[in-house]
């Protein structure tokens, strides 16, 4: 048995990970070190119970955190989103076993075993073109026992190439069924031949040590007891992946608001016309600190506020559960989860990348220099806010209050037919 997770512990490697943050910044360093430590360390497992080897965090405890460590780099967070997602997929699933099939619960034991022994998923759910989980790539079924071989390309495969294994959406090849599958990303000892290539070719000009790029399966053997059929992911995913992107913006907030503190107070060049002597002791300087300090305090107060829903539609879900044979459809308790991570997001993709924007404001022209790299929370922010568009959920929030109208709460992108009836 692991060693339970510890937290601080955890904390204690922020610090350093802060420290080479820039560096890895202007010289496209993807942190396989650092999640390596923080996997090490039990990152990955703290939403195990503690007698699994994990730390038993609520979500509102592990947003908290993951906050702390989006201000010191906000890329890694953004990698671990997809590992998290399927871990809380398996926890949820174990929990709920009696109501699951028995394909849904071996993947599950999959998931959390591995988790509990501190190795990570990444994910690989886009592809380019048609896209979507109806006409994605499929596995061929290898004997219809022992597993499938499966083969495709996929776009963002955000983390995987940090991680072991990569949750990855296909398709039956013979019933056309959408599967999700937990594929190895290194073949087990024994297995058929097969390969997989992860590049780091995402070319984005924010969050680009996310390890956001392609992934290439090439008849990857994967275990029967890793497949299951991807009607029976949880039903607050899409919300689970909006609130990382919120942790995200929250900590790209507190990494403005630290980068500030330093630069003001260590300045001692300051304008003839300004107020004060002393930069830091100018009154507009510090309006703009204090405005920036309220950005950031609005963004963690509202990551965590999603996060308390979604421990409640967690709550609820169990106990529902055990009194009921079928789960209904959109219950109140996701609905309320979702419809709060679209509203918070509406409001941080304008609240986060101003601020740091209005950083500027508070610095001379120095403050500019490629080596500071202060740019980039401006680039991670507006990055961050270009992921699943906030102008639709605003739409979708708008319909929903005036008419009543649900949101699509399970969604996918790729060459979308049917345009104006989501």
């Amino acid at each position: 048995m692991t060693d339970p997770v510890s937290i601080d512990g955890i904390r204690a490697l922020f610090p350093g990970i802060a420290a080479g943050a820039v560096e890895r910044e202007r010289n496209r360093v993807l942190p396989h070190l650092e999640i390596r430590d923080l996997a090490h360390a039990g990152l990955g497992a703290v939403r195990l119970p503690r007698e699994e080897g994990g730390a038993g965090l609520s979500w509102e405890e592990t947003t908290g955190l993951l906050i702390d460590l989006a201000a010191a780099d906000s890329s890694i967070v953004q990698a671990l989103r997809g590992h998290f997602t399927l871990v809380d997929d398996a926890l949820e699933t174990f929990a709920l076993r009696r109501h699951r099939t028995p394909a849904a619960v071996a993947q599950a034991e999959h998931v959390l075993r591995f988790a509990a022994e501190r190795r990570l998923a990444g994910n690989a759910w886009t592809e380019p073109g048609a896209g979507g989980t109806a006409t994605t790539a499929t596995p061929a079924e290898r004997d219809g026992v022992a597993g499938y071989l499966l083969s495709g390309t996929k776009y963002y495969t955000t983390g995987s190439i940090f991680a072991d294994w990569a949750d990855v959406t296909a398709r039956h090849a013979e019933t056309g069924e959408a599967l999700d599958v937990v594929a190895p990303l290194t073949p087990a000892a024994g297995a058929p031949e097969g390969s997989v290539a992860i590049s780091d070719d995402w070319s984005g000009f924010g969050q680009r040590q996310t390890g956001s790029g392609t992934a290439r399966f090439d008849d990857v053997f994967v275990p029967a007891g890793q497949v299951k059929p991807f009607a029976e992911r949880i039903g607050y995913q899409t919300g689970l992946y909006q609130q990382f992107l919120l942790t995200v913006h929250a900590g790209i907030a507190q990494g403005v608001v630290d980068d500030l503190g330093v630069a003001v107070r260590n300045r001692t060049r300051n304008y003839s016309h300004a107020n004060t002597e002393l930069v830091r002791d100018d009154p507009q300087i510090l309006q703009v600190a204090g405005e920036l300090e309220a950005a950031a305090f609005t963004a963690r107060t509202l990551a965590l506020r999603t996060a308390r829903l979604l421990d409640t539609a967690i709550d609820v879900e169990r106990a529902g559960w055990s009194d009921r044979p079928e789960k209904a459809a959109a219950p109140a308790h996701i609905l309320a989860f979702e419809t709060a991570t679209a509203k918070a997001q509406v409001a941080l993709s304008g609240i986060v990348p101003q601020a740091a924007t209005k950083l500027f404001d508070a610095l001379s022209a120095s403050a500019t220099e490629t080596g500071l790299s202060l740019d980039r929370h401006w680039r991670n922010a507006r990055t961050v806010a270009n992921h699943n568009p906030w102008i639709f959920k605003a739409r979708q929030l708008g319909d929903l209050l005036v008419n009543g109208n649900q949101p699509l709460l399970v969604w996918d992108v790729g060459v979308n037919k049917g345009a104006g009836h989501a």
